[in-house]
């Protein structure tokens, strides 16, 4: 069984870590792969749009919270 806290920290720092630190890899691989788009997008694209910023903040915390369900099954 899988410390919830530290698949739900893994996830917010680098989402995707969590999930496959809980057991799912596909997942986590997944996880991560949406968060390089978000991070691409900011950086390269919209880098003086907030609300991307803010997206991905709400990723990094979904991807922390989900981490945290998956670690605890």
């Amino acid at each position: 069984m899988a410390n919830v806290i530290l698949a739900a920290i893994l996830s917010f720092l680098i989402p995707g870590l969590g999930q496959a630190y809980a057991g799912d890899m596909k997942k986590g691989i997944i996880f991560f792969i949406v968060f390089l788009i978000i991070i691409g997008l900011y950086m390269f694209v919209l880098n003086k749009y907030l609300p991307f910023n803010i997206i991905e903040l709400i990723f990094g915390l979904y991807a922390a919270y989900d981490g945290y369900q998956m670690a605890k099954v």
